[in-house]
């Protein structure tokens, strides 16, 4: 697997939608409307958390990609087969990503959780058995958020 270090910051995001991650698999980006997006997107690495819609993958992380990068961009430039979606016109922030890894064990979520974004620690995702390990301190979270913004905490 592509080298994690443990205090790597990664970005949990939520996947709804199975062509999404053909999207990353493939085409090699994701996409985060400006509306919702997290504090910042200068992270190490972006992990997948899957919704229902993925069947027996569901309500866990599998999968994660370096991220290389990322521009402002509307909607219908990156779903051109999408022209009459309602928030075509919208911005969106387009990931770029390496390769997709999978996860040599999944983080399964034991119970139901809402979850739009979350920040990690390479150390807490690789050491993790379910979603709740993941988890990070507040201070804590600010803390990385400020080193990845050239500040220090």
């Amino acid at each position: 697997m592509t080298e994690i270090h443990p205090d790597d910051l990664i970005l949990v995001a939520v996947m709804t939608d199975p062509r999404d991650l053909e999207i990353a698999r493939v085409l090699g980006w994701y996409r985060i409307p400006v509306a919702s997006a997290p504090k910042t997107l200068r992270v190490d690495w972006i992990a997948f958390y899957l919704t229902s819609a993925f069947g027996d993958e569901k309500w866990s992380i599998r999968y994660l990609a370096r991220v290389r990068g990322h521009e402002l961009v509307r909607r219908r430039e990156l779903l051109r087969d999408e022209p009459d979606h309602l928030r075509t016109d919208e911005p969106y922030f387009k990931i770029q990503l390496g390769p997709l890894v999978q996860l040599p064990m999944p983080i399964p979520s034991r119970r139901w959780r809402r979850l739009t974004f979350l920040y990690t620690t390479g150390g807490r995702l690789l050491g993790a058995h379910e979603i709740k390990d993941l988890r990070v301190s507040s201070s804590q979270t600010r803390d990385l958020l400020l080193r990845e913004r050239g500040t220090k905490p």
